[in-house]
């Protein structure tokens, strides 16, 4: 009897506690949401943009290996790096599709960006997107984008790229800071698909400026070793 009785109180208190942890974590997720709702998806509400630059050699093929591909940005004219977007952040998460439906884009925009964003696709979806969330109207949205862009400079070694070359993400960041001066490996991250080199992600304060971000950083690739590809075409 005593043994019995001594296990039921058992079960009775770990039904307790098991009800008590599952109230704390309802307790902490509400608690996260509310926290969020504050300014989650808030157009201008942020701490700093991401700007993406894609190895669009990596892109191509990517394309090319799932039977489809952006005749735009993977015909004859040969790309390097390109504007994958510019993206608000908070210093954990981001916001994105901040305006349903999205304010229409003007196509006059469009055509002034490709030399940056080759597929107007992408142009339309990185302003639905994350252009929205930044407060700014799309003419001044793609106008930052192309402030941000002018803002870094690319490496001399992956400019004229002709091989396919083999590299450490480590590498590929160093060679950026040292072409950009004041960059530092907190404020940029290489992000890789299998074991090509997919993009460059570089931090920037709301006025453009070099900045840290961790948890940027924490989503970098970390493979020893990846392959860009060479730039098609010329």
């Amino acid at each position: 009897m005593f043994h019995s009785r001594l296990h039921s109180f058992s079960r009775l208190m770990i039904s307790v506690t098991l009800a008590l942890t599952l109230a704390a974590g309802l307790i902490g997720l509400a608690g996260m949401a509310k926290a969020q709702d504050r300014r989650q998806n808030t157009p201008g509400e942020f701490d700093f943009y991401v700007l993406s630059l894609s190895w669009s050699p990596s892109f191509c093929e990517e394309a090319a290996e799932r039977g489809g591909r952006s005749q735009v940005q993977c015909g004859g004219r040969p790309y390097a790096f390109v504007v994958h977007g510019l993206w608000p952040q908070y210093e954990n998460g981001f916001p994105e599709y901040c305006q349903r439906p999205s304010p229409r884009l003007n196509r006059n925009i469009v055509s002034s960006m490709l030399d940056l964003m080759p597929a107007p696709g992408l142009i339309f979806n990185e302003w639905d997107k994350h252009g929205t969330c930044s407060g700014l109207t799309d003419r001044n949205y793609f106008e930052t984008i192309r402030k941000a862009r002018a803002a870094i400079k690319i490496p001399a070694e992956y400019l004229d790229l002709t091989e396919a070359k083999t590299v450490a993400p480590a590498a590929v960041e160093e060679a950026f800071i040292k072409a950009n001066p004041g960059l530092s490996n907190a404020a940029v991250s290489v992000t890789c698909n299998r074991t090509r080199l997919s993009e460059v992600r570089i931090c920037l304060s709301k006025d453009l400026r070099f900045r840290a971000c961790e948890e940027i950083d924490r989503r970098a690739c970390r493979r020893d070793q990846l392959t860009m590809p060479p730039i098609r075409g010329g």
